[in-house]
């Protein structure tokens, strides 16, 4: 099969140059590999942080829209790697068949997922504690990223990615996500039963306080309609840091390794 080209997805509070040793690898090993920026990101953390309006109220639909722009100018459809959001948006793209195959690590929540544990509240209580962060970018303390991504690190690690990739983020989509399943149109929605879509990988961190397991467990049941390939991969000792930290390679080679097993 040839060699699709790959996008990097990320989530929220991650600037997309955070994706630039999974880039290097992927282009290393024969990928085309690309980490477009969601809508209104600016091209460095310091522009970023400098602007944060212009990251300001996009929502889910929004992203899904701006990456599938990027997905029509390519020679081929894609495969997808997405962290948190990044993973949602890449589930959403893949049920639309906008993509050849998906990796999700640490997903935020789809439609229909239930859990809410204790650890994801807290982890997003930056913007939930003020209803008006829906139409704004909110920062997060380094305090609050250790908690959030680098509960399983050192204190010095954490502390070292905060300065190096943290951006501000849209308040929106965790609003949106957080009321998908009492909004019958919520763009949060992915169609899980789509029967002929390329394949899926679920990674969960099993440390992570963002998306903890359970959801990521709870998102591959609802694909149980599905006769296409969902495959589900833990790393038990991982926070929500996993593709940022000292052991980004570890998830990089799994992902790599899958994908070469689907026939890439």
């Amino acid at each position: 099969m040839p060699v699709p080209p790959v996008l990097f997805l990320h989530g929220l509070w991650l600037h997309a140059t955070s994706w630039a040793d999974w880039v290097d690898l992927f282009t290393d090993r024969g990928w085309t590999a690309s980490a477009p920026g969601w809508p209104g990101d600016p091209d460095t953390v310091a522009e970023a942080r400098a602007h944060p309006d212009a990251l300001a109220d996009h929502g889910i639909d929004d992203v899904v829209a701006h990456y599938a722009q990027v997905i029509a100018a390519l020679p081929t459809r894609p495969v997808l790697v997405g962290h948190s959001f990044g993973g949602m948006i890449a589930q959403r793209l893949l049920g639309e068949d906008l993509a050849v195959a998906a990796v999700a690590v640490d997903a935020a929540q789809i439609k229909g997922v239930l859990p809410v544990p204790l650890s994801a509240l807290r982890a997003t209580l930056p913007v939930f504690k003020n209803p008006a962060n829906r139409h704004r970018a909110v920062s997060l303390t380094a305090e609050q990223f250790r908690f959030a991504f680098g509960n399983a690190l050192d204190e010095q690690e954490s502390d070292a990615l905060f300065e190096r990739w943290t951006i501000p983020a849209p308040g929106r989509p965790l609003f949106e996500a957080a009321s998908a399943n009492f909004d019958p149109h919520s763009p949060a929605r992915v169609d899980t039963a789509n029967a002929g879509r390329g394949p899926l990988l679920l990674v969960a961190g099993g440390e992570d306080h963002t998306v903890p397991e359970a959801v990521t467990r709870a998102t591959l049941k609802q694909y149980r309609h599905s006769s296409a390939t969902t495959d589900f991969l833990r790393f038990a000792d991982r926070g929500h840091s996993l593709t940022i930290d000292h052991g980004w390679r570890d998830v990089a080679e799994a992902t790599l390794t899958w994908l070469r097993e689907k026939g890439f």
